[in-house]
């Protein structure tokens, strides 16, 4: 199946990872945008978005929904 994936924290990306080893064509990723954390509050992507990278996968980061972004990779990626 062809789908665009939505979720940002640590059990989103269990999600994610079960779409792809499952063998789903993930066509796009939507999380929220990095955030600051830590002691030293660095800025750092969720875990959702990190999952993403290592597979190579788009990601985009809107501050709300609906955004532009978003809906042009919903537009592009079919799913």
């Amino acid at each position: 199946m062809r789908l665009v994936f939505m979720g940002t924290p640590e059990f989103a990306a269990v999600s994610l990872r079960s779409l792809l080893a499952a063998g789903h064509q993930v066509a796009g990723v939507v999380t929220q945008p990095d955030r600051p954390r830590g002691r030293g509050m660095k800025m750092s992507p969720s875990p959702v978005k990190q999952l993403a990278e290592e597979y190579g996968l788009p990601v985009v980061q809107p501050d709300r929904l609906p955004d532009d972004q978003v809906m042009s990779l919903l537009a592009e990626a079919r799913p």
